[in-house]
């Protein structure tokens, strides 16, 4: 006979219930009294704390709330407790006799409710015991996937908030709230649903504020026999994962199986597949082959709609404040609550976090509202002034969604599609919806291909091997170019800012002035909300900052201030002269923009894309070239005071 272990709450603010089912009307309506051997939940008691294993006389009984009298520690790791009962289990064996004889009971589960008042996601429910486990990521939120397809009572799916993810590099307010809230608007979700969902808070006690850390105990508490996840997109958990399981498999007796995330038109070698064998893998290569693959805006054999694939040349227009920026009709929440908790846990940010009034999606619901409103109100004028800037609109005619899709919250189908639909029923014009259709097909899944072929590693490529620290005002905005102080500014107080300020404003700044790559890298991996490294780290070290050496960019994207001028209203009273190159009112654009390609030339002018800017350098008197020269060096030696 073996004794049954019984788990009891110490002077704790545990509550847990346990349900029986008879096969006849014939069932004890009391707990019968006996030795137990048991487990402490919660304690207050100064000898006996959570874990441990006690010998009572608590009764035969699924959970109880002692004093602590009585109560006999035994060793923790024992791995017949019940030994301490006897040989025949003192009374337990007769208990055991009437309730098999009589009651016939089958627990079907047990709950568990652990309640704290200052924060109600440290409500879990768990069920015990659970064959499997599942987890779920942060950038995991779709409801739609086939895993919650069918409740099952066997199944848990574990949340957590932990500080390895909020810690392995700082990140903007905005990214830790709008994660933190919107896993938690999941695990209502599915609770609601009937599915069983650990959480673990970022102040829970339990929380050992690491992924595997985490689930080694959960599988313990629960005697997990299979462990579930999604693919994760970025590598690091990708490969914590995969150590984990290596590691598991040698000291425990568990299953894993990993499944796909349903999200990506893509597996993740597939783009590394089609290039196979070729120096460059050209983005527009892979756009068209999607566009084929998936039957977007094609007609006729694979023909493109309108005639050409690509309508990027339309979509260059400045914006001079007409037609207007539609409303922002996003959601606001008040996650006050969750941010004083965060904060109080010590997590460390920057940002600002407008938690009082938070305008990003926390689910499903709120990101297809979202996609409506950009496909009636944005959608149409976004093709013409999709590259504008102005420090009078910052949103524009530009989605938001990207942190509502990079998080899963709508599937990048779904987008497509309604973007095509537009389009086909005459509200759009072609030329819209190709370039937006060309970000979320092509460029997305494009990059994401480019990241899985080169990693590990790829975060390392240093092509000009720069490694100037960022200036201080890229953790405040305080500087006197307005460009800059728009896009710094604007990214540090909503964290997001679109494609232009982040390529051809920040991105443009960091290449000319030789700012070090990796810093520059993990800077973008904080500051924006929609920020994965699977998606960031391409964008940065390939498109932006050309570290790869060309394998994504087939030149670097640089330019002076006449671009920035033409597609902005940032020059217009900056401290700086957009038209001058030398002295003290100079933009530093202009010299930081001749003298990048002059130190470079060794790298660059053999580059076919960019032979014009040699050719014009060649033509410069040499008094000329090395003025720019000097003024570029001092540029860069006061770059925390432009």
């Amino acid at each position: 006979m073996h004794a049954r272990v019984r788990k009891v709450c110490v002077l704790g603010h545990i509550a847990r219930y346990v349900v029986y089912r008879t096969n006849d009307a014939r069932c004890l309506d009391y707990a019968t009294v006996g030795g137990t051997v048991s487990r402490v939940k919660a304690s207050r008691h100064g000898n006996l704390t959570a874990g441990n294993l006690v010998l009572g006389y608590t009764g035969w009984q699924d959970y109880a709330v002692s004093d602590g009298k009585g109560l006999t520690a035994l060793y923790p790791r024992d791995p017949h407790p019940s030994r301490a009962l006897g040989v025949l289990g003192m009374l337990g064996f007769t208990t055991y006799m009437g309730l098999l004889d009589i009651g016939r009971p089958r627990i079907l589960y047990i709950e568990t409710l652990r309640m704290n008042q200052s924060n109600s996601m440290n409500e879990t429910v768990d069920t015990t015991p659970a064959h499997t486990l599942r987890l779920i990521l942060g950038d995991q939120l779709n409801p739609q996937h086939s895993w919650f397809a069918a409740v099952r009572t066997d199944v848990v799916y574990v949340l957590m908030e932990v500080r390895q993810e909020t810690d392995y590099v700082l990140h903007h307010a905005q990214k830790i709230i709008a994660i933190f809230a919107g896993m938690r608007d999941l695990a209502r979700h599915l609770r609601e649903g009937g599915h069983t969902v650990h959480y673990l808070a970022i102040d829970d006690p339990a929380n050992q504020q690491s992924l595997t850390g985490n689930l080694s105990a959960l599988i313990e508490h629960y005697g997990v026999q299979v462990f579930e996840y999604q693919d994760p997109d970025e590598y690091r958990l990708d490969q914590q994962l995969r150590d984990f399981l290596a590691s598991s498999r040698r000291e425990i007796s568990i299953n894993s199986s990993c499944v796909d995330s349903e999200h990506f038109f893509t597996q993740r070698h597939e783009v590394a597949e089609l290039f196979t064998g070729r120096k460059q893998w050209l983005m527009e290569t892979f756009y068209r082959h999607m566009r084929k693959r998936h039957n977007v805006l094609i007609e006729g054999a694979d023909k493109p709609a309108g005639g050409q694939w690509n309508f990027d040349a339309e979509n260059r227009k400045p914006w001079k404040g007409d037609p207007p920026e539609p409303l922002d009709l996003r959601p606001q929440h008040d996650h006050s609550a969750l941010w004083t908790t965060i904060q109080a846990a010590g997590v460390q940010s920057f940002g600002e976090p407008a938690a009082a009034h938070f305008r990003w999606p926390v689910n499903r619901v709120e990101a297809l509202q979202q996609l409506d409103h950009f496909a009636v109100h944005a959608l149409p004028n976004f093709g013409d002034y999709e590259d504008a800037m102005s420090h009078k609109a910052q949103r524009l005619f530009h989605s938001l969604l990207s942190f509502a899709i990079n998080v899963k919250m709508l599937n990048p189908r779904e987008v497509v599609s309604r973007v095509e639909a537009e389009w086909r029923a005459g509200r759009v014009e072609l030329a819209a919806a190709e370039g937006f259709i060309r970000q979320v097909i092509g460029w997305r899944e494009y990059v994401r291909g480019i990241y899985w072929a080169q990693m590990p590693g790829y975060d390392e490529h240093n092509f000009f091997e720069h490694t100037t620290p960022l200036p201080k005002w890229f953790w405040t905005g305080d500087t006197r170019m307005n460009c800059m102080a728009a896009s710094v500014g604007g990214s540090l107080q909503n964290a997001h800012a679109h494609h232009i300020q982040r390529l051809m404003v920040i991105g443009n700044f960091a290449l000319l002035a030789g700012l070090d790559v990796q810093a520059l890298h993990r800077w973008y991996l904080g500051v924006y909300i929609d920020a994965f490294e699977w998606v960031e780290l391409p964008n940065v070290l390939g498109m932006s900052q050309f570290a790869d050496g060309g394998l994504l960019a087939t030149k670097p994207y640089v330019s002076s201030a006449a671009y920035i001028d033409r597609m902005s209203d940032y020059c217009k009273g900056c401290a700086y002269d957009k038209k001058q190159r030398l002295g003290e009112s100079a933009c530093p654009f202009n010299a930081l923009y001749w003298d990048f390609y002059q130190r470079n030339a060794d790298k660059l002018e053999r580059n076919p894309r960019i032979g014009m800017a040699y050719r014009q350098l060649a033509k410069m008197p040499i008094e000329e070239v090395t003025a720019l020269q000097a003024q570029a060096s001092q540029t860069r030696q006061r770059l925390d005071t432009l």
